[in-house]
This record gives structure tokens, C-alpha cells and sequence, in this order.
């Protein structure tokens, strides 16, 4: 889907399209293969490089979902003459009284709903997910059944742009103006300098390594400011949050009367934990029962109740 931006051994790659075009050979289903570089760099690439940018950690597989495995792909298939959308998410679309709602795959360890937040609402009603039911052994298993090609396909892990998992190297080389003008800064913790940092952009909220500071307890990085070039850092216990502001909120219910209690997860392998979500201006605010730890900037914060996706956002600064 991504065109040249992609690498051999994820999700978009060429010999994952052959792997599917071999499935649909063997099950009669016609195969086409549709070329969305356009805006899978627009929407998902350069607002990747942006992140980093701007001292931020995004989260590509949330955007390439809303803005490419939805929205472009859906209009497509419009085009084509299909009423529905499949995907192999591990998530589920169930009805309760005549309402759909986006609920989380059976499979603990493969749940993939965090990442689907931002999905439009109204094509809940055009999408099936068929795998959301069933364990990934599961879906090994009627793979190798029924002889697909695709039965011991490797799992894929990184970023399907990013071909080594080296996101620094691929900010060089996608951005290397921007990136070359980014020089070594200042760590501070307590207000004072306590080292300094090569570039700004090798760290992310929460990291530990890479920081050269030699201290009896380790330091994490705290904060990051592109614009005075600073890296904050302070003890584990430091980056510890009671709530943070949301933007770019979804909702896949109808809007809740806020101020709404609901389970909030910040990040893809975390647990959702109690927070209250109220109205603040434009944004949104989340306070948490108790504090988190590494609430970071540009990554998505999704809320539950139960096993339904009530929706989701990004996380801004304090």
C-alpha cells in the first residue's frame, strides 16, 4: 500500500500481496492491488517525521487505519462496486439493540482495537473483522487447513516504512534539511544542565538509555523541547502524571455528557486504567485514579468501557 516506502518483510510488502493474491487464486476470489503512496505519505509519512520533529512519539498505525485502511481504501472499494470492507485486525463489530460498537478482539494478545480509535463511525456498519473471534493459533490453524501459502507467514512487528526499525536513520534520510539543522543540546533536570544530548529527536518520553549521565539511580527523559533544544530528565517517580490533555477526539458512540468515567489505555501494551474524561476548551482533560507513568505527547490514549471502544485521541503536553 505504501509503494516504495515500504520494506520486504512487513504488513505492505511485496511478498505479503503475493501471499494474498496466491490465497485468492486458491479460493477463486478476484485480487487487486491498489497503489495509496500518495497518501500514505501524506497522512501517515510526513506526519511520522513531523512528530519527531516537533519533540513528539507518534503512532503510524492508528493514522495508516484511520486515513488509508478506512477512509481511502473504503472510497475505493465504492468504486469497485463493494458494499463492505474486511480487514484482519483482531477486533470485533457487534450489535447491541440496534447500535454497533467496536469491541476488542478475543485474543488478549493480539487485541488490536487501541489502534483502530479513529476509524470513521459510520463504517462500522461496512466493515467485517473476521479474526476478532478467534486466537491467533486459530487462525494458524484453518490457514494451514485449508493449504494457504500464507499459514506460517512471520509476524510483523515494525514500522512497515521504517526497513531496519531505525527511525533516526530514517529521519535522516527522509528529512535530512530539517534533521541537519538539529544540533546537540542541553539535559536539564531541576531546572540545571546536567549534560548534554546529540539531537533531540533520539529520545522519546520514558527512554533510559542513551543519556550518558552517570547517577546512583537511573534518570529517564521527562520532557522534550525542540524549541529550546532540551532534554528533561528525572527520577522514574518523576514522570509520573495524574492527567493530560486530548485532541483530535473520535468517538465511536454517541458523544457522552461529559465529565464520563471510562478506562483509559495510553499506550498499545499497557492496561486501561480508570480516568474521568471532561470538556477543557477544545480539548479534552483526563485525570487518572492514579498516576501514570511516561504519559507521552503524539501517542493515543483510547477509552473503554468494558470491552467497547468508546473512543480515543492524541495526548498533548501538560
Amino acid at each position: 500500500m505504501g509503494g516504495n516506502l515500504v520494506n520486504d518483510t512487513n504488513c505492505c510488502s511485496v511478498e505479503t500481496v503475493k501471499g494474498a493474491k496466491l490465497v485468492c487464486d486458491r479460493l477463486d476470489v478476484p485480487h487487486y492491488t491498489i497503489d495509496f503512496t500518495d497518501i500514505f505519505r501524506k497522512q501517515v509519512v510526513n506526519n511520522f517525521a513531523d512528530e519527531y520533529l516537533n519533540g513528539r512519539t507518534p503512532n503510524p498505525c492508528v493514522r495508516c487505519n484511520s486515513f488509508v485502511k478506512w477512509e481511502a481504501f473504503f472510497e475505493q472499494a465504492k468504486r469497485i462496486g463493494a458494499s463492505r470492507i474486511a480487514t484482519g485486525h483482531y477486533a470485533r463489530i457487534e450489535a447491541d439493540e440496534g447500535v454497533l460498537y467496536l469491541k476488542k478482539g478475543v485474543d488478549p494478545l493480539k487485541d488490536q482495537a487501541y489502534v483502530l480509535w479513529g476509524i470513521p463511525r459510520e463504517t462500522l456498519a461496512n466493515t467485517l473483522l473476521p479474526l476478532g473471534g478467534l486466537t491467533k493459533p486459530e487462525v494458524r490453524e484453518i490457514a494451514r487447513k485449508n493449504g494457504f501459502e500464507t499459514a506460517e507467514t512471520p509476524e510483523s512487528m515494525e514500522i512497515c516504512f521504517v526497513a531496519d526499525d531505525n527511525y533516526k536513520r530514517f529521519l535522516k534520510d527522509f528529512r535530512p534539511e530539517e534533521v541537519s539543522k538539529i544540533t546537540p543540546g542541553n539535559i536539564i533536570e531541576n531546572g540545571e544542565v546536567v549534560g548534554e544530548h546529540p539531537g533531540y529527536i533520539n529520545y522519546t518520553i520514558g527512554q533510559r538509555k542513551g543519556l550518558g549521565l552517570s547517577k546512583p539511580e537511573p534518570r529517564y527523559v521527562k520532557e522534550i523541547d525542540p524549541e529550546t533544544n532540551t532534554i528533561t530528565v528525572g527520577r522514574k517517580a518523576d514522570l509520573k502524571v495524574t492527567g493530560c490533555y486530548v485532541s483530535q477526539v473520535n468517538w465511536l458512540i454517541d458523544k457522552p455528557v461529559l465529565p464520563v468515567r471510562v478506562m483509559a489505555q495510553i499506550r498499545y501494551n499497557s492496561k486501561p486504567a480508570e480516568a474521568i474524561v471532561s470538556e477543557a476548551g477544545t480539548r479534552i482533560r483526563v485525570e487518572f485514579s492514579e498516576p501514570k507513568l511516561s504519559v507521552t505527547p503524539g501517542q493515543s490514549i483510547v477509552f473503554y468501557k468494558h470491552d467497547i471502544v468508546l473512543g480515543g485521541g492524541i495526548i498533548e503536553r501538560q
